[in-house]
């Protein structure tokens, strides 16, 4: 896409977080160019709190944010990435409580509203953040990289010690159609000896298999079973580019993932943007290029 995107028109949905639990209204609204997504408490003051690397306040299960005033939103991941994975520049993100809804545990529902709320184009130029060379993080088995590219494209690798998950592969470029086929129905998952564990830390309280995959040590709990056999690897793949959104830009550059979660995630994100010698700010040409040339010739932003 050549030009900032936002919503043509307002969407709202009603749910329950999944950590903690609690009912939830979102509404999600048009904005103007170079807006980005902005989150809002509507409970609370209204402070506008940035989809930004820079207030990322826990990375623990889920991607939450904190404005400096104390105001907190938790488990954004799923909304960033189905906004970013459709090409929705610009948004308000209004809610009434600390958490968004958790839905169907997928992008899925998120995307039929915005199919359903459309697309409004403006006339500013998209902004693309283009790396230019290698970024890695890394720990033990673990790490999460950035090479450069002409796209958007992941590659993620997961392995959890299960008969039916194992290790699991995905690789594809990003595009609108292809997250909404490829990714957005892929839903979060956990394993049935953890659950008390993690209900301990007060974690998925509003976890159901209305909204999450639930594996026993051999089976699948929820009655309809997978949608996908790599399943797992999608939904890690789509937390993953929820994650990536918070560079506020969207991404050139193929990403490659090892195991990796949210704390590593975000930990790539803020070795980007801590360094300007890694990338480059884009733009999309729609001037004529020479034959041997893309379609869309890639120029430095002024």
């Amino acid at each position: 896409m050549a030009y900032e995107t936002t919503l043509a028109r307002p969407i709202e949905v009603h749910g329950v977080g999944l950590h903690h639990g609690a009912p939830v209204t979102l509404r999600i609204t048009p904005a103007p160019p170079a807006t980005g997504v902005v989150f809002i408490r509507t409970d609370l003051d209204r402070t506008p709190i940035r989809a930004s690397w820079q207030l990322v306040e826990r990375v623990s299960y889920a991607t939450s944010l904190m404005h400096p005033k104390g105001i907190f939103i938790s488990t954004t991941e799923h909304l960033l990435s189905v906004l970013y994975g459709m090409g929705i520049d610009n948004a308000f993100v209004e809610l009434n409580n600390l958490e968004l809804p958790i839905l169907d545990g997928s992008s899925l529902p998120f995307v039929q509203l915005l199919r359903k709320a459309g697309r409004k184009e403006s006339r500013r130029p998209r902004r693309y953040l283009k790396i230019t060379r290698e970024v890695r993080v890394e720990s033990g088995e673990k790490s999460v990289a950035i090479l450069p590219s002409d796209q958007f494209e992941l590659r993620c690798h997961t392995f959890f010690h299960h008969p039916l998950v194992g290790e699991q592969n995905l690789e594809l470029e990003i595009t609108p159609e292809r997250y909404a086929r490829d990714i957005a129905p892929a839903r979060t998952f956990g394993f049935e000896y953890e659950l008390d564990q993690m209900r301990d830390m007060g974690l998925i309280r509003g976890a159901t298999l209305e909204n999450a995959v639930c594996f026993t040590r051999e089976a699948v709990l929820n009655p309809g079973g997978l949608r996908f056999e790599d399943e797992c690897c999608r939904h890690k793949a789509l937390d993953l580019i929820g994650d990536l959104a918070l560079i506020g830009k969207p991404l050139l550059g193929c990403v490659v993932a090892k195991k990796a979660g949210h704390a590593m995630h975000v930990a790539l994100v803020t070795k980007i943007m801590s360094d300007p010698s890694l990338y480059k700010i884009v733009t999309l040409d729609h001037a004529p290029v020479p034959a041997q040339q893309p379609v869309h010739a890639l120029v430095a932003s002024k």
